[in-house]
């Protein structure tokens, strides 16, 4: 497995900017998957694109891949950084799979991330601090993707937040929840004593 890293944090905190800063610091053939699909009609989607575009150095390779993401990084070749950006999108443009079919995408995706030579950047938006939304599709996006980034950062060397203009190691600064949410009790009582 190459090196896992997840960034995660608000809209416009400069996330997708810091995952961009650590692939060019790889000093490897960078790929970059986004998951996002233009849509002429809508200009100001267009707009932010582009911004994400200028952005980019010119031999960077990028790939439009809203839905197949896994079969995306099971072709990477091992000396290469896979910039995904982003999850949330990701997980828009799957809303619509039942609850047995997003779960096999997405143990298709966390499989396949174990499996993969090349190093990735997973982009994440964090949507769930806020109140619960009052429809259900609000409700299932913001579930499906806190799970993702869930279970995503517990694989990951690396998980920073990016929020207020500053950067947060997480790995560095915190500990990963235990596998088992009971044994989360006995471990927290038992970091008090």
């Amino acid at each position: 497995m190459g090196k896992v890293i997840l960034v995660t944090g608000p809209a416009r905190s400069g996330k997708s900017e810091w995952a961009e800063t650590l692939a060019m610091q790889s000093k490897k053939a960078v790929f970059y998957i986004a998951t996002a699909a233009e849509d002429p009609a809508d200009q100001e989607w267009h707009k932010r694109i582009q911004e994400h575009q200028k952005r980019r150095p010119q031999d960077w390779v990028t790939l439009c891949v809203p839905v197949e993401v896994s079969a995306t990084l099971a072709d990477a070749k091992p000396n290469t950084c896979l910039l995904i950006d982003s999850l949330g999108t990701w997980v828009a443009n799957l809303l619509d799979q039942d609850e047995i079919t997003w779960e096999n995408t997405l143990t298709e995706l966390l499989d396949t991330v174990q499996l993969v030579a090349a190093d990735m950047l997973f982009v994440a938006e964090e949507v769930g601090w806020g109140v619960v939304p009052a429809y259900p599709s609000g409700r299932k996006f913001r579930d499906r993707l806190g799970s993702v980034v869930r279970q995503l950062g517990g694989i990951c060397q690396a998980v920073y937040l990016v929020t207020g203009g500053h950067v947060l190691n997480l790995s560095d600064l915190g500990s990963p929840l235990p596998p088992k949410v009971g044994s989360l009790e006995i471990e927290t009582w038992e970091n008090l004593k």
